[in-house]
């Protein structure tokens, strides 16, 4: 049978862009594959009184078992409430449950009757024609059960789990009100210059500071601003927008770990973007990072541990006090359901 995400607590982002926007702020799309990756998540945006979309990628969806996912998500907004009553927060944060990189319909469909609600279908690597036609029937579907949807134009290089293409597609401006228009997408993924994973630019694209730290390209603000014009007000989506935090690559290749050149989009970059109609940021890669560091070191320095609370705990709390940086300065969606607890 299926279950409305409304019955498990969630909400689907049309409320939560329209305030992003109004604010000049980004919500946070957080991709998690465990336990600990959700817990951090909740913890971090509900002390921070942010608005958290909850990502599952398609892999993600098989790793964890979608039925498993279902109460894990029911599970992850009881949570929420419980620390806003006892903490007493007077608003509660919305949390939304997004597929990430959909690319089918029966995909979309199958993650909507599950209780997801919002989706993204990735037609990006289709013709332009064929890409409308299977984001318009993913819409059909979804709109009756008031689930949000993501369509992209333009096509972002890099691996990340299931996603990959080895060149980008920067998106054209001229089709944009052509394919929201046709295809009445609540959300635009567009391509600027960020890429998926760690390695998202290579050295020869990028220059060295005065410290030989890798310094990579400028996101092309240039055709964000354009689509802005010509999609007035609408909320705009950054796939692929980790930071590739250095303090973590520094982390994993001091206990082991290789990593070299790995590199992500500057955080005052992103800061920018979301004070624009970025109304979405998507950060998988840099929660990965952390929590590899974290563990790496916790094996490193207590070789003979085997607990895995004692690793995992240690990364989960990494985590927490990542995603509320993100939140307050990156982002910039901190305290806006309140004041933080």
């Amino acid at each position: 049978m299926p279950v409305s995400y409304k019955d498990l607590g969630l909400a689907n982002t049309k409320d939560m862009f329209r305030r992003a926007f109004a604010g000049q702020y980004a919500v946070p799309a957080y991709n998690f594959n465990n336990m600990e990756q959700l817990q951090a998540i909740i913890t971090a945006c509900v002390e921070t009184r942010s608005p958290v979309i909850l990502q599952i990628s398609s892999g993600a969806r098989k790793y964890a078992n979608q039925t498993l996912l279902r109460y894990m998500a029911e599970g992850a907004v009881r949570m929420a409430r419980e620390m806003e009553k006892a903490k007493g927060a007077d608003q509660a944060v919305p949390i939304t449950l997004h597929l990430d990189h959909g690319d089918t319909f029966e995909l979309a469909k199958s993650c909507i009757d599950s209780g997801f609600s919002s989706v993204m279908i990735d037609g990006s690597h289709l013709p332009y024609e064929d890409n409308i036609a299977l984001t318009r029937q993913v819409v059909d579907f979804a709109r009756p059960l008031d689930v949000s949807v993501e369509g992209e134009l333009g096509r972002l290089a890099g691996i990340e789990d299931e996603v990959q293409a080895e060149k980008s597609t920067y998106t054209h401006p001229e089709q944009v009100v052509d394919f929201v228009k046709r295809t009445s997408v609540d959300s635009l993924a567009i391509s600027i210059g960020t890429s998926h994973g760690a390695y998202k630019f290579k050295p020869e694209q990028c220059t060295r500071d005065a410290r030989g730290v890798l310094v990579p390209p400028p996101l092309r603000f240039d055709i964000l601003a354009e689509i802005e014009k010509k999609l007035p007000g609408f909320p705009i989506v950054l796939h692929g927008a980790s930071s590739v935090i250095q303090e973590a690559v520094a982390t994993i290749n001091k206990f082991g770990g290789k990593m070299k050149d790995a590199v992500g989009v500057p955080e005052e970059q992103l800061r920018q973007a979301a004070r624009s109609a970025v109304c979405k940021i998507n950060i998988d890669t840099d929660g990965r990072m952390v929590m590899t560091a974290t563990i790496r070191q916790v094996f490193a320095e207590q070789p003979g541990e085997f607990d895995p609370r004692k690793y995992l705990g240690p990364a989960r709390a990494a985590l927490v006090e990542m995603y509320k940086r993100k939140n307050r300065e990156v982002l910039g969606s901190a305290g806006r359901y309140g004041s933080e607890i």
